[in-house]
């Protein structure tokens, strides 16, 4: 949990520009009460009703804005429904009811907090807010950074993947997977990947002594890599046939795999199949 009296810092874009969203006046002063206790923080608006937030976001531009779902006229999904797209800050919803959890998130919610706010759940969402803040103040910036490659290079438009390739594309005959890593292009050679697994929406690519974690799944990581040089063994594994040291068999067809660096990975009765490219 973040500490109130040494906030963290979003970026040097300046304090999030906050929008307090309620119909009930108490909770909205308690809400900029605490929030003031905050550095990185300005409530530049209040607003009781969904109109008043329309024209307050119209005026203030503010970059994090607390929404109260119930509310009389324009309720808080209304609100939004209004903006134009792109000119929705970020935005936690707030409300006394969970039965509309579900719905915040499908209208694209940072989070969701339940009255009355705990402090902890307040600055889980503050820390992810801070966090999409300084995603889209990068972006910006790299919005910025590529218009002026491309007006420098005379090419219409620029992504960065375009950009960075200039400078790291690979010598001829080099293997290597190039992932992404937030805005940066990482070549990872072939002959350094000891194994990669997955992780829910993410995968671990265990190369050297560091493991790299980027997003992504492990069918679209199979399609990339050499099926013969990196077999997969498990639903969630894939790992270099050439690291391979020892072959333990298992129950009911199993195996266990004891790669050059002492790690040891199933391999699954599925992928039974695959044992021949460690029996060579």
């Amino acid at each position: 949990m973040s500490n109130a009296s040494e906030p963290t810092q979003t970026t040097g874009a300046g304090p999030m520009r906050v929008l307090v969203v309620d119909d009930e006046p108490l909770a909205r002063r308690g809400l900029r009460l605490r929030l003031a206790r905050h550095s990185d923080l300005v409530v530049v608006a209040e607003a009781g009703n969904g109109l008043s937030a329309l024209e307050a976001i119209n005026r203030e531009q503010p970059d994090l804005m607390f929404l109260d779902v119930q509310m009389p006229g324009l309720d808080g999904f209304g609100t939004l429904r209004k903006l134009p797209l792109g000119q929705a800050p970020i935005t936690i919803f707030v409300t006394a009811f969970d039965q509309y959890a579900v719905q915040a998130f499908e209208a694209h919610a940072l989070d969701y907090l339940l009255k009355p706010v705990e402090d902890e759940r307040l600055e889980q969402a503050l820390d992810r807010a801070r966090a999409r803040f300084r995603e889209k103040h990068a972006e910006v910036h790299c919005e910025h950074l590529l218009g002026l490659l491309a007006d420098w290079s005379g090419k219409e438009a620029l992504t960065l993947e375009d950009a960075l390739e200039e400078g790291t594309r690979p010598a001829p005959g080099e293997q290597t997977l190039t992932v992404k890593d937030g805005h940066k292009l990482l070549r990872i050679p072939h002959a350094d990947i000891r194994w990669i697994d997955a992780a829910g929406d993410y995968l671990c690519i265990h190369a050297g002594a560091e493991t790299l974690v980027v997003r992504g799944t492990m069918k679209q990581m199979e399609e990339r890599l050499d099926h013969q040089r990196f077999p997969r063994i498990h639903r969630s594994t894939l790992v270099a046939a050439d690291r391979v040291r020892e072959l333990r068999p298992h129950l009911n067809g199993e195996y266990f795999l004891v790669l050059d660096c002492g790690q040891v990975l199933k391999l699954s009765r599925s992928y039974r199949e695959q044992l021949a490219l460690f029996q060579r």
